[in-house]
């Protein structure tokens, strides 16, 4: 049974459901994402002994996360969720604390242009060339990467790219309710709708049309794509959440690729229940899997801390 504390989670999508939109004339875009970053944040408690520091990477925003004893050479690269049109460093700067400070790693959470201002590739394009800026002071081997929801779109399309580019890949992968299907094409869609007050399937497929201008949504779909070559892969997503099928069929597409993948099911959760990390027990123990399930992958890649 779910606890009563990951209620919170349902309440603010529900609310986000009766709330204006992008796109509303009572509200801007950045007073409605200003607003959405503030709800977001207040699910995540305050991780403790984390320090914050801003930096620019790839000419945009980024944010340095190191908790307290955290190695340098070990980083998790995350790129936050929210539609491609909201979510930012602020409003996932507390889940990213949690995560590196359970996997010991620092953390680097990137931003990257949102569909009001540029359509795909560039969020893909900017992931890559984040990665690639990172890459150039962490060895890959001392690199995971992360994202959550149309994060984990942007972050496979940028190592996608950058395998293209003849980057080397990072030593794993996490993703948390990952949105890697533009065309909406999973039945889960229908058998979630009754649980999932927010991400309906008109209301996904406007954002992806947002998104994507006039690209093609297979096309840039990560779900439909080659995978042969991604990192070894970490699936997390909730039962009753309408995007369970992008996470079933990724890690199926991931290991017939030939990728090791491993997806965990969580039971009666929404989109991205991490996000009540430190106030929900499923948020914790999600965050304590990630941990147990990266830290032996780094420790076969890294050399010891001198």
């Amino acid at each position: 049974m779910a606890s009563r504390a990951s209620a919170a989670n349902r309440r603010h999508y529900e609310a986000l459901a009766a709330s204006p939109q992008v796109g509303s004339d009572e509200l801007t875009n950045e007073q409605i994402q200003h607003r959405a970053d503030l709800q977001w944040s207040s699910l995540t408690a305050e991780p403790g002994s984390v320090d914050y520091s801003e930096v620019s990477v790839a000419g945009r925003r980024a944010l340095w996360i190191a908790p307290e004893g955290s190695r340098a050479d070990q980083v998790l690269f995350y790129v936050h969720g929210g539609g491609f049109v909201g979510g930012s460093i602020y409003s996932h700067r507390k889940l990213v604390g949690h995560l590196a400070n359970a996997s010991g790693t620092k953390g680097l959470l990137v931003s990257y242009p949102l569909s009001q201002t540029a359509k795909f590739p560039a969020q893909q394009q900017h992931v890559r060339d984040a990665y690639k800026w990172l890459k150039t002071g962490c060895p890959a081997e001392g690199i995971v990467v992360g994202g959550d929801s149309a994060g984990v779109g942007a972050l496979f399309g940028g190592l996608l790219l950058a395998e293209q580019s003849a980057l080397p890949m990072p030593a794993a992968a996490l993703s948390i309710s990952g949105w890697v299907d533009f065309t909406q094409s999973g039945r889960s869609y229908q058998t979630n709708r009754e649980r999932d007050a927010f991400f309906q399937k008109p209301t996904v497929d406007f954002l992806a049309s947002l998104a994507l201008g006039g690209l093609d949504a297979r096309e840039a779909s990560p779900l439909f794509a080659d995978l042969t070559g991604m990192p070894t892969s970490y699936l997390q997503v909730g039962e009753h959440e309408a995007l369970l099928d992008d996470s079933v069929r990724f890690a199926e597409a991931l290991k017939a690729a030939g990728v090791e993948t491993r997806i965990d099911i969580f039971p009666e959760m929404l989109h991205s229940f991490q996000m009540m990390a430190g106030f929900a027990p499923e948020a914790d123990d999600a965050t304590t899997r990630f941990a147990g399930w990266v830290r032996p992958r780094l420790a076969q890649r890294m050399p010891p801390e001198r």
